[in-house]
């Protein structure tokens, strides 16, 4: 795992807070129905894709709110998204 230091991680913190004042990174809920989903995705595939409580909850995320296409950077994670019916 690479460490970063304080000052990068500053840096990072404040082109993020940038990013949300200009509408670039929208926050929104979470849909009641998140954590459900995401234990169902754990539990169909988790046997066959070795993902991570994170993940579910990142693929139930996006489904859960619409979303058709899904990025990442993390094999295992698009592997599951896929799998879930979102493309990539």
């Amino acid at each position: 795992m690479k460490k970063i230091f304080a000052g990068e991680a500053q840096k990072v913190y404040t082109q993020f807070q940038r990013d949300r004042e200009s509408g670039f990174w929208v926050e929104v809920n979470l849909p009641e129905m998140v954590f459900d989903r995401c234990i169902q995705l754990a539990q169909q595939y988790a046997g066959r894709i070795a993902v991570g409580t994170l993940d579910t909850l990142h693929i139930a995320s996006a489904l859960e709110l619409g979303a058709q296409r899904f990025m990442t950077f993390d094999e295992r994670q698009a592997k599951l998204a896929k799998a879930a019916g979102l493309k990539l």
